[in-house]
């Protein structure tokens, strides 16, 4: 067991700490100026010019000349050896945590810069991945909400509508003339209002995913989308899929539904265009419109999309054609679509 003086020996004959990107880069614009007041001393001592005291005037050019060139010389040897730092600074400007592996600076320069770049880099990655997880978790709880809100609806409330629906049959069928057009309305609302639950429920959760694939989930959604909005959809679907994940098949069912009510709300579009397609990149989802197209405001719902694409490591893409409509394209690689 080591003294405390042992101990403080021991520590005082350990390697320093490395130093810190803002003493490197101290050092590298020391060295730079360094170099070049040495020189221009150096030139002074070798040439034949000569400085009097007091100066001359036929000396100040000589001197105004030599000042100009060191400081040209500085300017030009900082302003080559910080370049990177403006490569690095235009990467922070455009980078987003909802687009996975997205931009990252290049590491250039040398030592201090390149190692300044490099954490920047992981930091990037930490922070994607920090976000990935949260997003996973949030979108989980979401789903879990999602289906408890289903459940409740389907067997809470159609069932007591159901209840209500057929006493009100038991009551047209006994009601007197002058009461049953009243009788029928009041059952007609009842229906309307279990079908409409029945559609929530389908929408918070989609059992027809489960039970019958994706394909024939997505054939559904685009159906019962025609029918509330009036917006025929044209399909694209390949017969053969690859197997898909469980997770893939709801993100891209999810995608798929919020860029269709995304189509109902703000497109005015007359035709839709719905395709999932094997390519050479991957399992494709694509989503088109002849709506109106335009600035596209990223809000809640396609923030959530692009949540949904990192989860499972695809690229998203929505792409507005003024005047002509909007494309959303999701890519899943084959092996993120597989595991």
């Amino acid at each position: 067991m080591r003294t405390p003086l042992e101990t403080r020996a021991a520590g005082a004959t350990a390697s320093p700490p490395p130093k810190g990107p803002a003493q490197l880069l101290f050092w590298r614009l020391f060295i730079i100026n360094g170099l070049l007041f040495a020189i221009g001393t150096l030139v002074l001592a070798l040439s034949p010019a000569t400085v009097s005291s007091p100066v001359l005037l036929t000396e100040v050019p000589v001197l105004i000349v030599g000042l100009a060139l060191i400081l040209a010389a500085n300017a030009v040897l900082v302003r080559a050896s910080l370049a990177p730092l403006d490569a690095l600074t235009t990467v922070m400007r455009r980078v987003g945590l909802l687009r996975r592996g997205g931009d990252r600076a290049t590491e250039a320069g040398n030592g201090d810069l390149k190692h300044l770049i490099h954490t920047f880099n992981e930091m990037l990655d930490r922070l994607e991945a920090e976000n990935s997880a949260s997003s996973a978790l949030a979108l989980a709880a979401q789903e879990g909400e999602r289906q408890r809100i289903s459940r409740e609806l389907h067997d809470q409330i159609g069932q007591s509508l159901t209840v209500a629906l057929l006493s009100l049959k038991r009551v047209v069928d006994r009601a007197p003339e002058d009461l049953r057009e009243e009788s029928l309305v009041a059952q007609h609302a009842v229906r309307s209002s279990l079908e409409e639950v029945r559609q929530v429920a389908q929408r918070l959760r989609p059992g027809v995913l489960a039970d019958l694939g994706l394909p024939s989930a997505l054939t559904s959604l685009g159906t019962e989308f025609s029918r509330s909005s009036g917006i025929p959809v044209n399909w694209g679907l390949d017969d053969e899929l690859p197997d898909l994940s469980g997770e893939v098949e709801l993100v891209l069912y999810r995608i798929a539904q919020e860029a269709l009510t995304n189509v109902a709300r703000h497109a005015h579009a007359t035709r839709v265009d719905l395709s999932l397609t094997s390519t050479t990149k991957g399992l494709t989802l694509l989503i088109l419109d002849d709506g109106q197209g335009g600035d596209i405001r990223e809000g809640a719902g396609i923030r959530g999309m692009r949540e949904r694409a990192l989860l499972i490591g695809a690229e998203l893409t929505v792409h507005a054609r003024p005047g002509s409509g909007t494309d959303v394209r999701l890519v899943v690689p084959y092996g993120e679509a597989r595991s």
